[in-house]
C-alpha cells in the first residue's frame, strides 16, 4: 500500500513556506497596495495630524479587510483560477489549501479588520463591509457573466482612499470623492491594459470580462482607457484648489497625468504587445506618484 502524499502536496511542503501560501492566498502585493492608498488618504484627510496607532490601526483594519476579499475571491474561483497560468499555484486552486480552511481565514479577518474599522467611525466599517461584499459577491461571480464587471469591480477598488478619508473625518468629504474618483477612473485603464495581455488566460477560463470583436479585445476598451486617463486632468486641477497646491505640484500632478495619457494612447493606435504592457507599467508608476506628489506638496 502507497502511504506517501500526493505529489502536489509534496510540492507544496517543499516550495512554499507558511509566509508564502499566506503572500498568494491574501494577494500580499495587491492588498499592500489597497493599505498604502488608504493610509496616505487619511494622512491627507488629517492634514498630517493623525497619530501613528491610527495610522497602525488603520492599515491593519484594511489589510484584514482586503485580504479576506480576495481569500473569498480564490475559494469562488477555484476552479477557473486552476486553467489560468498566473492563478494556477494559488493556494486553493492548486489544491494545497481547502476551501473550508480558507473560509475560516476569510471569516476571521473579515471579523478582525471591519471590528478595527468600526473604531473609527461606523460609516468606516460599513464602507469597508461594502468594498468586501461587492468585490467577493458581486464583481467575482460577474466576471463570468459579462464585461460590465469591470465598471462593478473599479467600485471597491477604489473604496480604500474613501475609506481612509471617512477613517478621519466621520463623514463623505470632497476630498474622500476626488480621491475615489481618481482611483476609479485609474482602475479603468490600469485593467484594460491587463485584459489585453491576459486575454487568452481569461478566454481559456471562460471569463467574459472582456468585450470581443471577432475573437479579440473590443477597441472600445483601447478608447474608455484614454478617456479614462484624460478625466485624471481636471480631478487633479480640483486637487490643486481644494488642498491649495503649490504651482510645482500641481504641475507635477499635469505631467504624470499626461504622461499616463501619452502610454493610453499609445496602447489606442498601436495594437501591440508592448503597448499594452507600457501602459500597465505606467499605471503601476502612476498611482504611487500620485499620492507622493499630494504628500509632499501637503508636508511643504
Amino acid at each position: 500500500m502507497n502511504n506517501k502524499a500526493p505529489h502536489i502536496n509534496q510540492v507544496a511542503v517543499t516550495e512554499y513556506s507558511v509566509f508564502q501560501e499566506f503572500s498568494l492566498l491574501v494577494k500580499f502585493r495587491l492588498t499592500s497596495m489597497v493599505v498604502f492608498t488608504s493610509v496616505i488618504a487619511f494622512v491627507l484627510a488629517s492634514g498630517f495630524t493623525a497619530s501613528l496607532v491610527d495610522l497602525v490601526l488603520l492599515g491593519i483594519g484594511g489589510f484584514m479587510v482586503a485580504g479576506a476579499a480576495n481569500v473569498l475571491n480564490q475559494v469562488i474561483e477555484k476552479d477557473y483560477d486552476i486553467l489560468m497560468e498566473r492563478t494556477k499555484n494559488r493556494p486553493v486552486a492548486a489544491g494545497r489549501m481547502s476551501m473550508s480552511n480558507a473560509v475560516l481565514i476569510a471569516g476571521f479577518m473579515t471579523l478582525i479588520g471591519l471590528t478595527i474599522l468600526g473604531l473609527f467611525n461606523p460609516l468606516t466599517a460599513f464602507f469597508g463591509t461594502l468594498s468586501l461584499v461587492s468585490y467577493a459577491f458581486i464583481y467575482t461571480p460577474l466576471k463570468r457573466q459579462s464585461s460590465i464587471s469591470v465598471a462593478i469591480g473599479a467600485i471597491p477598488g477604489a473604496l480604500p482612499m474613501l475609506i481612509g478619508c471617512v477613517a478621519f473625518d466621520g463623514y463623505v468629504s470632497y476630498l474622500a470623492l476626488t480621491l475615489f474618483a481618481v482611483q476609479v477612473l485609474w482602475q479603468f485603464t490600469h485593467f484594460w491594459a491587463i485584459a489585453v495581455l491576459s486575454f487568452d488566460d481569461y478566454a481559456q477560463a471562460g471569463y467574459k470580462i472582456v468585450p470581443t470583436v471577432d475573437g479579440r479585445p473590443a477597441k472600445r476598451i483601447r478608447w474608455q482607457a484614454v478617456l479614462a486617463s484624460i478625466l485624471i486632468l481636471p480631478l487633479s486641477y480640483y486637487l490643486y484648489g481644494y488642498l491649495h497646491m503649490n504651482v510645482v505640484s500641481f504641475l507635477c500632478l499635469i505631467i504624470i497625468a499626461l504622461g499616463f495619457t501619452y502610454y493610453a494612447v499609445q496602447f489606442l493606435i498601436d495594437k501591440k504587445e508592448k503597448n499594452a504592457l507600457h501602459l500597465m507599467f505606467a499605471s503601476l508608476l502612476y498611482l504611487p506618484l500620485f499620492l507622493t506628489i499630494l504628500m509632499i506638496d501637503q508636508i511643504f
